[in-house]
């Protein structure tokens, strides 16, 4: 179980989405396992706890032609995240 604060931007004008370095509590997932964008999926792969990556996630890999208040169709987005711990 990986346990990551993150931010996501959206590449086209770098709005924020979402985030939760702000929060107390750390988003956790277990790495593979089908619960984060499969952008996340690959680009999470050996990452060293306390280590930080940009990710760059074309919308085939985030959330493709599904839209929501925040991510509009076919977004390309942009995660910095940072691993704080491996459970």
């Amino acid at each position: 179980c990986l346990v990551m604060k993150y931010q996501g931007n959206l590449a086209s004008d770098g709005t924020v989405f979402d985030e939760n370095y702000t929060k107390d509590q750390s988003l956790q997932f277990t790495l593979g396992a089908g619960k984060v964008i499969k952008g996340w999926d690959e680009g999470l792969v050996g990452m060293k706890v306390g280590g930080t990556r940009r990710l760059v996630i074309p919308a085939s890999l985030g959330y493709g032609s599904q839209s929501n208040a925040s991510i509009p169709a076919n977004s390309d987005l942009v995660f910095t995240v940072k691993l704080e711990q491996i459970k």
